[in-house]
């Protein structure tokens, strides 16, 4: 967890909603100098803070409005904090809660040097980014109407589907095997929906692979020099990382893809393991895909797996494959070099 810890003369809490703002102002001896609620426009939050411009820093918590917000403090060269939504336990566990009183705390964390930071996402990649999560929720609804046909194959005992409907050749006769109209017209609807999926992914995957070899297209082929790692997993820790600099160390990039898990310890005893759901969980599923593929057509992999088998058992084996996938793709995305399997078995 970082905080931020930079002084200024006025500390601006923001609790920002879709279409209103609460702003509170701090000064350096922590009275309120201003306490008001505006729409949520760039010109009266300019004319709100106007006073105060000269010197003042604005804090939001990390909510899915920030973006236009983080944009226009950076136009306007104001400084801009971003709130870790899951760390602010002052705002979520407080027993009143409101606008005034969540803008002032989030101005008097930023004041005290407890405002826990989040990662403000560069605007040129930002875009391209969400438009990757939307392709996996695309995939994902493609997935359940795959399985609905599926279902309903086995609902009427029918045989099983001979060949796999991810591929769009492999569904021609499927719904003619229903002999129910209605059961027949809900297969077909199936079908026609995945082939408009079909069509839907694969244009949004050309989109963003043209903006990826824009925004640097050599990080792209370094990642897909891992074995297992191939155009999709390569594009998705590609944008969910953004800069590698901004992990110091590869534990932190490690903790951050959710690669290891923290343990919970007092007075030198270990009381279970958290914060499972603080980190990237797009990466998690990367590695965690990663680690399966990379076993494929892989004898030196298979055989590394069956040494931590042998050690740990196989799904915890895996998990340690995956972070060790993590580690390497830190080292490749920092020293701006390849693969190297001798390397990897032999670390």
């Amino acid at each position: 967890m970082r905080f931020y810890i930079k002084q200024h003369a006025y500390y601006c809490g923001i609790d920002l909603h879709a279409r209103s703002m609460y702003l509170c102002v701090l000064d350096q001896a922590g009275t309120v100098v201003l306490h008001r609620n505006i729409p949520a426009e760039p010109a009266a939050l300019l004319a709100a803070i106007a006073t105060f411009r000269p010197d003042v820093v604005i804090a939001v918590e990390c909510t899915f409005t920030w973006y236009w917000l983080a944009d226009l403090c950076a136009d306007e060269n104001i400084p801009f904090v971003l709130g870790h939504a899951l760390y602010m336990r002052a705002i979520h566990g407080a027993k009143a809660k409101n606008d005034r009183i969540d803008a002032h705390k989030i101005a008097a964390l930023v004041r005290g040097g407890n405002f826990p930071l989040a990662h403000v996402y560069p605007k040129a990649r930002r875009a391209t980014r969400d438009l990757l999560r939307r392709r996996l929720r695309l995939v994902r609804r493609r997935s359940e109407l795959n399985v609905h046909v599926q279902n309903t194959t086995s609902q009427y005992n029918l045989p099983a589907l001979p060949k796999r409907l991810a591929y769009r050749c492999n569904r021609d006769g499927i719904a003619e095997r229903f002999l129910d109209p209605s059961a027949r017209k809900s297969v077909e609807l199936d079908l026609a929906l995945m082939d408009v999926y079909d069509r839907m992914i694969l244009d949004v995957e050309r989109h963003i692979l043209h903006a990826a070899k824009e925004h640097d297209g050599d990080a792209l082929y370094r990642l897909q020099s891992v074995p297992g790692i191939g155009k999709i997993l390569a594009l998705t820790i590609h944008y969910e990382v953004g800069d590698i600099a901004r992990f110091p160390t590869v534990q932190d990039f490690a903790s951050y893809a959710r690669l290891v898990k923290p343990s919970k310890e007092s007075a030198g005893r270990v009381h279970g393991h958290g914060g499972q759901k603080i980190g990237n969980a797009h990466l998690k599923w990367s590695f965690s895909e990663a680690a399966v593929l990379f076993l494929r057509d892989n004898p030196a992999g298979q055989k590394l797996l069956a040494r931590y088998e042998r050690k740990h058992g196989k799904p915890k084996a895996l998990s340690i494959l995956a972070h060790r996938l993590g580690r390497a793709v830190y080292t490749i995305l920092k020293r701006k070099t390849v693969f190297d399997m001798q390397t990897f078995i032999a670390s």
